[in-house]
């Protein structure tokens, strides 16, 4: 990985990025020049995604009266829209997600500390009611129902299950969920997140479905990310960066580096690669 930026302005039509620990700043905020950021990429004709585990009600809302003229890759790639128009979604098996749920909570009775998330395109369900639980999930889940019972969701296509660890995923939760991991993908996606979902859902080829449906190759693509959900988007794209605040994995596959997230490093690497102008 370098750490300069490329000696020629390259032809960039499309720009993912993850928003957790990458576009976001430590507090989940959004940059202090996101609209003149967004208004220099539409002058330009360049496409901005949000790339993240989050739900895509959730990053509709958080974009504000931004929102309908981007495009999305929710659910660490299960879900991918042009605005409010789906691209495509991958669903998992009802019969699995209650296999799945049921192990958490055995997980649960033996000494485990999580909360299971079903994630569906019309909502999010829990069954765990506790405040330490709920103020987690609602910060990443706009649309968020509580139901008796995980095994009995709604009419609703189930796009992931999503795991919060209190004592960390990576270690803790992501091992358990292995179990299943002939079935579909275990993802860590922060330190106490984990995803499960189908074989085929990932952040990378969610890109490559919006890159065709643009037009848009790989050369003309930028794509930043942090952590491991991010390994396959920054491997859909040819300009590809991983944050100073990055897992090592994530450093050792991105071609760049850019500052952190807290250093709004982001915009700050687009501004000087595209001469933007923006600081």
């Amino acid at each position: 990985m370098s750490d300069t930026v490329p000696n020629a302005t390259p032809d960039i039509r499309l720009i993912a990025v993850d928003m957790d620990g990458t576009f976001l700043d430590p507090d989940h905020a959004l940059p202090h020049n996101f609209d003149a950021f967004l208004d220099s990429l539409e002058e330009r004709g360049i496409t901005f995604c949000p790339a993240s585990g989050r739900q895509y009600h959730s990053l509709f809302a958080q974009l504000g009266e931004r929102a309908g003229g981007l495009d999305f890759i929710a659910e660490n790639g299960a879900y991918v829209l042009q605005g409010t128009q789906e691209v495509s979604s991958t669903l998992m098996d009802d019969d699995l997600v209650r296999r799945i749920v049921t192990r958490m909570r055995e997980y649960s009775t033996e000494g485990g500390n999580i909360g299971v998330v079903v994630c569906g395109k019309e909502s999010a369900y829990i069954e765990r009611t506790d405040e330490a639980f709920h103020g987690e999930t609602t910060r990443y889940y706009q649309k968020l129902k509580v139901i008796d019972d995980l095994l009995d969701w709604p009419d609703d296509g189930i796009l992931k299950v999503a795991v919060f660890d209190f004592d960390g995923s990576e270690h803790g939760v992501a091992p358990i969920l292995e179990e299943f991991g002939d079935e579909g993908r275990v993802v860590v996606s922060g330190k106490h997140w984990v995803d499960f979902m189908t074989m085929q859902t990932n952040k990378g080829a969610a890109l490559r479905a919006l890159q065709s449906a643009l037009g848009v190759t790989a050369d003309q693509t930028m794509a930043f990310g942090d952590y491991l959900n991010d390994l396959e988007l920054l491997d859909a794209a040819t300009h590809s960066y991983a944050m100073a605040n990055a897992h090592p994995q994530i450093k050792a596959r991105a071609r760049y580096e850019a500052p952190s997230n807290a250093e709004n490093g982001v915009v700050s690497t687009v501004s000087r690669v595209l001469g933007l102008g923006l600081h």
